[in-house]
């Protein structure tokens, strides 16, 4: 059976408005909240006077707290909607990038972070999706999610090298202060105006019902087992790539500039694999896609040598860096409807965060213990294991309730 979804909210902002209000508070927001970390990381380790490894635990731990808070923050958003949530958070991320250009120690940037994650959990790509699900009709949804990831994919290419002109010029407490006003002046309203008069999809007991049976579905656990494993293999990548590459013979500033093709490339991805639902169902593009980069990633230490193979395994990677984002909102839509998106979708999300905050350190002790291409080849498995999973959704009937 088809589960039958819940009506649509249509009284709020149109589509257009809504898109453009999400599509910039997400670019901003993760420009700002993730990714402006990775320029500041040297220079306030080095002024904190502490380890990389230790000054990394901190977005580590922002990470593990919005996983933590995903699934209450979901059946927030299928109650009451996300205008006040959303606005709330901006204000919340604001307040914790500026108390982060303050700290002086470890145990006041860990606390700064705590308050990062709540934020992140408030503001980032899952409430942003239930909000799109509860406010718009279903034939406008896949536009408004492909269009919010289309621009918010261009966060880390805005980010990263304004944020390192911001630190290069003023230093990096100043540039965060200038990045935290940034994050308030433009997501604080846009949330507040933008989001007006959107609410929570109507019948509420409904949407606790099915957020209750959904879980009992086996497809449910191999979707989550899917993602668990395609997120903690993007997040080993994210951060161990250039270094394999390195240890591959090519220089730094060539190691830099061929994963900086994964965050293009996903943007691409993105496009392809939506257009391509009018020919296939999204889980078998999806898995067609994972098993390619299993493939790309296995062929990495016999070709990456060499800069042309090296250029042709990241992009057939690339183009699957980006794709659960727009895969993730559209597989459980189209399995389980739209009544209780926000529980369910922060149910399937928390232990996938938990896998990106902690992949990355599971990553740099197993580079350790047996070198970085027995990495990059356990990365491939995990992405071919979760194509062939996503794959095999698809043969599971959904559970009529």
């Amino acid at each position: 059976m088809t589960a039958t979804p819940g009506p649509a909210v249509t009284a709020g902002p149109g589509p257009r408005r809504l898109v453009g209000s999400l599509a910039i508070t997400q670019t901003v927001g993760y420009g700002v909240l993730y990714y402006a970390f990775s320029v500041i990381l040297g220079p306030m380790s080095t002024d904190l006077g502490i380890s990389h490894t230790t000054a990394a635990g901190a977005l580590t731990t922002a990470v593990l707290v919005a996983g933590l808070l995903s699934i209450p923050v979901g059946r927030w958003l299928d109650a009451r909607g996300g205008h006040a949530l959303m606005t709330a958070g901006s204000m919340v991320g604001s307040i914790a990038v500026l108390g982060w250009s303050q700290v002086h120690n470890a145990v006041e940037l860990y606390v700064a972070f705590v308050f990062v994650g709540v934020a992140s959990a408030m503001v980032l790509y899952e409430p942003a999706f239930a909000v799109v699900v509860a406010a718009t009709d279903p034939q406008w949804r896949a536009k408004a999610l492909l269009g919010i990831t289309l621009v918010a994919g261009f966060a880390s290419s805005i980010f990263i090298p304004l944020t390192g002109q911001l630190v290069d010029r003023i230093d990096w407490r100043p540039a965060l202060v200038v990045l935290a006003i940034a994050l308030a002046a433009l997501t604080i309203p846009l949330h507040a105006i933008g989001l007006r008069r959107t609410a929570a999809a109507p019948h509420h007991e409904l949407h606790l019902r099915r957020s209750t049976w959904v879980p009992r579905d086996p497809a449910f656990w191999l979707l989550a087992a899917t993602f668990v494993l395609h997120g903690a293999a993007l997040a080993v990548i994210a951060v161990h790539l250039v270094q394999y590459l390195i240890t591959l013979g090519h220089p730094a500033v060539v190691a830099a500039t061929l994963a900086g093709l994964l965050g293009l490339l996903s943007v691409t991805g993105r496009v392809v694999t939506t257009l391509s639902t009018r020919w296939l169902p999204m889980a078998t593009i999806v898995g067609l896609i994972l098993v390619g980069q299993g493939a790309a990633m296995s062929l990495l230490p016999v070709v990456g040598r060499y800069l042309l193979g090296a250029i042709a395994c990241l992009v057939l990677f690339g183009l699957g860096f980006g794709v659960a984002s727009i895969a993730t909102p559209a597989i459980l839509l189209q399995r389980y409807g739209a009544t209780g998106y926000g529980t369910i979708a922060g149910t399937l999300a928390a232990p996938i965060l938990i896998a990106k905050a902690t992949a990355p350190l599971g990553g740099a002790l197993l580079a350790a213990a047996l070198g970085y291409r027995t990495l990059v080849l356990l990365v491939a498995a995990a992405c071919a294991l979760a194509g062939l999973l996503l794959l095999a959704v698809q043969r599971i009937p959904v559970i009529r309730r």
